[in-house]
């Protein structure tokens, strides 16, 4: 294997982005048909990854202290906002904009592929990052779309409908009750578990592939306004992303599996829930265009200012 991360991460991840691309190109798979890979890897691979790996972690004061790390960057990201808003009165569209651009990322699209090639030892680390991340991010950015449609509903009636949202969730319920095996300290059968372990590990290239669908054939406008906020995850993000890391003292893995999952693309899921919300549609998608394509240089150029070349 090549030990450059540069070759090991951008090679696999552009061919299979390519050929998944190709794919729609050459008519093998049709329009609509991103939507099914779409829904195996959301509500069957990625949580059954999430479930089995976070059953067999210990959940040690290191691995607390990782995982609240990792979560502190996303409430300072809505301190910053909130404050911005209050002080320059940019209109309430314009913030929850600003929020989702910034506090979805795709962790486990993106993040965990991208992981798996750069330090393939880490997966269950990586897994626990995505998987505590993504328990504040979601329900952040579901909060933030529906009070964006509640328009003359109750804001009750919007708290409702998240919860509702919420409960029915794959990636919520599967961190949940992997978290409560572990806690309580549930052995799952070995059967069980390497048919888990065969559905979750399919993830990575299946989510990797499916990007290349969902690029084609889509209208990419507001290119300026999308490369603008394109920044606000390659580098604003994880620069708090790093002042957190720097004030605990973490190293090492830890400190690079965080670096990459603040830094990666805005998430696919994205352009679901902009379609569903119709929420700046448009800027969604060129903006995880532009940052998906741009992620596998600047997520480099990160690893390697902090010394993993």
């Amino acid at each position: 294997m090549d030990n450059n991360i540069a070759i090991r991460t951008i090679v696999p991840i552009l061919l299979l982005i390519g050929i998944g691309f190709l794919s729609r190109k050459i008519g093998i798979l049709k329009s609509g048909d991103e939507r099914v890979l779409s829904a195996y890897v959301y509500f069957f691979a990625l949580p059954a990854l999430f479930f089995v790996d976070l059953a067999e972690i210990d959940f040690t004061a290191q691995n607390l202290t990782f995982i609240l790390v990792g979560i502190i960057p996303i409430f300072l990201v809505l301190v910053v906002y909130t404050i911005l808003y209050l002080l320059s009165r940019f209109s309430r569209n314009t913030f929850y904009l600003l929020i989702i651009s910034t506090v979805f990322g795709s962790l486990a699209f993106f993040g965990l592929p991208f992981i798996m090639f750069a330090f393939p030892a880490e997966i269950e680390l990586a897994t626990l990052s995505a998987a505590s991340i993504s328990i504040i991010s979601v329900p952040i950015s579901i909060t933030v779309l529906e009070l964006y449609k509640l328009e003359k509903s109750t804001v009750w009636e919007g708290i409702k409908r998240v919860t509702k949202r919420l409960s029915r969730n794959p990636l919520i319920i599967s961190i949940l009750l992997g978290v409560v095996f572990s806690v309580v300290g549930i052995e799952i059968p070995y059967p069980v578990t390497a048919s888990l372990r065969m559905l979750g590990g399919t993830t990575s290239t299946v989510a990797i592939f499916m990007l290349g669908v969902f690029f084609y054939g889509r209208k990419y406008t507001n290119l300026a306004t999308a490369f603008k906020l394109s920044l606000l995850r390659m580098l604003f993000l994880p620069t708090l992303a790093i002042l957190t890391i720097m004030l605990f003292g973490l190293g090492g893995s830890q400190r690079a599996i965080l670096l990459v999952m603040h830094a990666v693309p805005v998430a696919i899921s994205n352009i679901v829930l902009s379609e569903r919300y119709n929420f700046y549609k448009e800027t969604i998608a060129s903006l995880i265009l532009i940052s998906t394509l741009g992620a596998g240089l600047y997520l480099n150029l990160w690893l390697l200012l902090f010394g993993y070349g």
